[in-house]
Parts: C-alpha cells; structure tokens; sequence
C-alpha cells in the first residue's frame, strides 16, 4: 500500500499518479509559465486525481476545478488580481477544465462574506493551503527549475493514499466540511469520512 511506504516512495509515487493526469499536467506546464510569486497547484484536482487512481477510475473523473494559488502581498487590490486571472484566461485556453486562479494575499478581505467566519491574513500560500477544511487537502504542487516537481504537504501523504478524508477544523468551519465530504462521497464512496471534531 503506497501510503505505509516511505515518504520518499511516497514522493515518487505521487508524482507517478498525478502525471496520469493529463488535464493536470497541462495546468502545472502553463501555471509555470506564467512565473507568479509562491505558486501551488492545489486542493482537489490532486488529491482527487489520486483517489481516481488507487480507485481504478480515470484520472481526471469528477474533478470539478483545477485550483492555481499565487501570494502577491504587494497589491491587495481586486483589480490587481484581476489582471492575473485575465492573464490565466489566455494561458489556460484550450485547457478541457476550469483553472481558478486566486491570489492567496487577498483571502481575509472576503472569507468572512462568503463563510461567515473571519479568516487572518495568510503570509504565504503555503499558509492559506494549511487552513484547508480537511487535512487531506493540505496539497500543493509545482513545477520548478529543470522540471522538478515541489511537493507541499504539511500532513504527509499516508490519508491522501490511503481514501481517509480528516477534518483540519483550523478555519474552515464544521458546515464547509460537511458540504464538501458528502460531495466526495457521492463521487468515491471508498472514502473515510473522519467526524468533525
């Protein structure tokens, strides 16, 4: 079982999983390309394309949204990140799936609108992927210099591998969990599902 192997193999195999994926391939190559500060591929389209695989499913099955997060604290405006998703737009066209493009310094401006409970500012990307709902979901991926692969996973590999989906009750509050671990289930119903605690 590649979640009990050593998180080297792990590394290599989640690289082997995750280049099944061709959508996701894409979306690495031209998230690259476009050169934005502290960028990860992140949330479902990884660790979703890894439950597809260890579950026998094509690659790419119910993968809603590929997830591309950048930290730029120098301009907190919306017409500044704006300008970034426009510039995906064009990078990502002809991609077969939605590519959401978000600046990651600006979340704390809206958190609180869109799920009722204040979020402080995050001082990094890799800040805003730890305060995922699930710790499942603390993944980010990117492609650096010579076509090296940048894993993040402040939780490790093992649950990811392993269809075991864990409440990270950080942030995020119980509902944002609930709402999305029965979405989940509806596609892998392989998964265990952790109660909130």
């Amino acid at each position: 079982m590649i979640g009990r192997l050593p998180l080297d193999d792990q590394l290599d195999a989640l690289r082997g999983v995750l280049s099944r994926n061709d959508v996701l391939v894409e979306v690495l190559e031209r998230s690259a390309a476009l050169g934005l500060p502290g960028w990860y591929v992140t949330a479902g389209c990884l660790f979703q394309t890894v439950w597809n695989v260890v579950t026998g499913r094509p690659p790419a099955n119910g993968i809603k949204d590929y997830d591309l997060f950048y930290f730029d604290g120098d301009d907190l405006s919306w017409e500044a990140e704006d300008r970034v998703i426009r510039r995906g737009r064009e990078a990502f066209a002809g991609v077969p799936a939605e590519v959401e493009v978000r600046n990651e310094a600006r979340v704390h401006l809206w958190y609180a609108e869109k799920f009722g409970v204040p979020c402080p500012p995050y001082g990094s990307t890799e800040a805003a992927i730890d305060s995922f709902a699930a710790t499942t979901c603390c993944l980010g991926v990117r492609l650096e210099e010579g076509g090296r692969w940048r894993v993040y996973a402040p939780h490790g590999l093992s649950d990811v591998f392993n269809l075991v989906v864990r409440p990270n009750p950080v942030l995020a509050p119980r509902s944002v969990y609930e709402e999305k671990t029965a979405r989940w289930r509806a596609w892998w119903p392989e998964l265990t599902v952790l109660e909130w605690p």
